[in-house]
């Protein structure tokens, strides 16, 4: 199957929740995040936009809203994302991106929102909300 084919009917779940993307240099103790990335001397969290306050952010990026593929892919496949983020690109909305085991996720701002989930169901994919 090709990458494009799974983008046909494809649900797209629209979470309710805003989050931040935030960098800190130290994991806090008790912090609930959607996702972490950890880099030499950077840790990179994303967190509902209410928990993204402390010392020990080092800056912060808020107005996210995150769409989840709700389809399997497998490994192998090639180009999901890309016609996902140039179909995003042709409308100038910015995109951060996350996979996680079998599927993939992007958060959009705020303000570019309804320009994406149009974008989006041109390419066939159905909005969940």
């Amino acid at each position: 199957m090709q990458a494009q084919d799974y983008l046909k009917n494809c649900q797209v779940l629209l979470a309710s929740k805003q989050y931040a993307v935030i960098k800190t240099r130290e994991m806090p103790g008790n912090q609930t995040y959607l996702a972490s990335l950890h880099t030499p001397g950077e840790h990179t969290l994303i967190v509902e936009e209410s928990f993204a306050e402390g010392p020990w952010i080092e800056a912060a990026e808020p107005g996210w809203k995150l769409l989840s593929f709700q389809v399997q892919l497998p490994f192998e496949l090639v180009g999901f994302l890309a016609i996902v983020a140039q179909a995003l690109a042709e409308e100038s909305i910015p995109i951060f991106v996350l996979s996680s085991f079998s599927s993939d996720h992007i958060l959009v701002k705020e303000e570019h929102l309804s320009r994406a989930l149009a974008r989006l169901e041109a390419l066939g994919c159905l909005i969940l909300t």
